[in-house]
């Protein structure tokens, strides 16, 4: 994938993301999501950080926290989350095209959010509504490459592993077996235990 076809698919999912929370009543927003400490209200925050909060401000923010990336996100996520539910979605849709490119990291890793985060939302909620699966598709072929982002897929996670979808023509690696749908592959990848009960085969004990 080119760098404008993902900026164009992340602006995709975030307008299906904006429908989806504007459609969410009070007790979905305040609903823990799969990212711990965070309800629906703070990850349609953190939705809208990559594009609010440019790379200087963040790096002087991190100083805060001694590097600390994750408490970084945290520390912008709580603040943005100050923000009503029509503010946050408002925000989503006017800079659903912006075009986010961190460094070191590059557009896939905004467009991965919105897979990933989409989900982290609606699993806990029981809802099924997902990006398509070429999306997935995408996203998988950047998890098992060498130069995936360590924060999503940390180095040596994959080690050993056959990663094989059962609803879409993908698998990739080598050893103990690991199949399921792309969306609980993608996840489970990603961090996210609640996935691997999608999972199946030898190789799921060792990804656990």
């Amino acid at each position: 994938m080119t760098g404008p076809d993902v900026f164009r698919l992340a602006t995709e999912n975030r307008l299906m993301i904006a429908g989806f929370l504007e459609g969410l009543d009070d007790r979905a927003w305040a609903t823990a999501t799969l990212c711990e400490g965070w309800t629906v209200h703070h990850m349609a925050a953190h939705l809208v950080q990559p594009m609010l909060i440019g790379f200087g401000r963040f790096f002087l923010a991190s100083f805060r926290y001694r590097g600390d990336t994750a408490r970084t996100v945290d520390h912008f996520t709580r603040r943005l989350a100050r923000k009503s539910r029509g503010e946050l979605i408002t925000l989503l849709r006017e800079h659903a095209h912006d075009r986010v490119d961190p460094p070191r990291v590059g557009p896939i890793g905004p467009f991965a959010e919105t897979c990933v985060h989409l989900r982290d939302i609606a699993r806990p909620l029981g809802l099924s509504i997902d990006v398509p699966a070429a999306h997935w598709r995408i996203l998988l072929d950047h998890l098992v490459a060498p130069s995936a982002t360590p924060a999503l897929c940390p180095p040596g996670r994959l080690d050993g592993l056959r990663l094989a979808a059962t609803d879409i023509e993908w698998a990739a690696g080598s050893g103990a077996l690991v199949t399921g749908p792309a969306e609980a592959l993608g996840m489970a990848i990603t961090g996210r235990r609640a996935a691997l009960a999608d999972l199946s085969g030898p190789g799921v004990a060792r990804l656990t």
